[in-house]
């Protein structure tokens, strides 16, 4: 009677599932630093201490741009409008 041996078993870093499970944790490694390092390189601006001056500022000429155009939109909203019969 003969009995073939088992071959050795092969290390774990010769699989190749194993390298797909550690590629997952990996990346995201990797995306976090570089997004650490982003982050570090180009900081956000800081708000202007007037903010909220130069908020209403905009309204104010978004209304009298708004304001101005008025006629325009009479104008047009009566040349769509249909005549009544």
């Amino acid at each position: 009677m003969t009995t073939d041996p088992q071959p050795a078993p092969s290390p774990w870093w010769r699989h190749g599932h194993v390298w797909l499970l550690i590629a997952g944790p990996a990346a995201v490694v990797v995306a976090g630093f570089a997004t650490l390092w982003i982050a570090i390189r180009q900081p956000d601006p800081v708000i202007a201490p007037d903010y909220y001056r130069r908020g209403i500022e905009i309204n104010k000429t978004l209304a009298a741009r708004d304001k101005a155009m008025a006629p325009a939109q009479q104008g047009r909203n009566h040349v769509v409008t249909p005549e009544r019969p």
